[in-house]
């Protein structure tokens, strides 16, 4: 096991270990749902009572790699149309969807996100995770209608909405479980939910931004 971390330095290698581990069990183990403290540390070689000093809770820590995962799909988003003018809602839409499958951490995320980790850490965190992702949400939109003379803010917010709701329920049905997938083997008819991810999710988030340009007359 590791010792206690003694200087500030020290202390941010130890949390970056932790997040470390956090990210290859998920991997691992086929999601976050199935990653536990007590996991996390004996990954990280500390001990279990350690992660306390790090972060408060499995949530906390977890709520840390969705705020990192915001600024990770801005940062490439905001890359990926550096140089893009013109684009057509469609091209938005794609280059929405191609970014965030880069990111199947992140997917993973937005699910577990508004159904507990924002609400299981105390307000101060919450309000730091808020600050953030909502300022990592505008650069977003502002990276959208800066390569698009077509979409407007209010359809790029619209489209960024969507995205994230759709990202979080199809990564889940497209990443079954041992038992589901061997349930949709055995009916096929079933299985439709698990589809590809990334086309259903591209082809899904063009329809929202080719409709919202067509319902607002553009």
């Amino acid at each position: 096991m590791q010792s206690r971390a003694r200087s500030p330095e020290a202390k941010l290698r130890r949390a970056e270990d932790l997040l470390d581990a956090a990210r290859t069990l998920a991997a691992a183990r086929g999601g976050v749902r199935h990653v536990t403290l007590a996991a996390v540390t004996e990954a990280a070689g500390l001990h279990p009572s350690a992660v306390r000093r790090y972060f408060d809770s499995k949530e906390e820590l977890l709520l840390e790699l969705a705020e990192r995962g915001w600024n990770q799909w801005r940062d490439s988003l905001t890359a990926r149309l550096a140089d893009a003018r013109n684009l057509t809602p469609a091209e938005s839409a794609a280059a929405v969807a191609s970014t965030l499958t880069a990111q199947p951490l992140f997917c993973d995320l937005l699910t577990h996100v508004p159904l507990s980790l924002e609400g299981e850490v105390d307000i101060e965190r919450a309000r730091r995770f808020k600050t953030n992702s909502f300022a990592a949400h505008d650069g977003i939109v502002d990276a959208l209608t800066a390569s698009s003379d077509t979409l407007t803010t209010a359809q790029a917010q619209e489209l960024v909405a969507a995205a994230l709701g759709l990202t979080a329920y199809l990564w889940q049905v497209s990443h079954p479980t041992p038992t589901l997938a061997e349930l949709y083997a055995k009916n096929p008819r079933w299985g439709h939910a698990a589809l590809d991810f990334e086309p259903r999710l591209t082809r899904l988030l063009q329809a929202v931004a080719v409709g919202a340009t067509v319902m607002d007359g553009d």
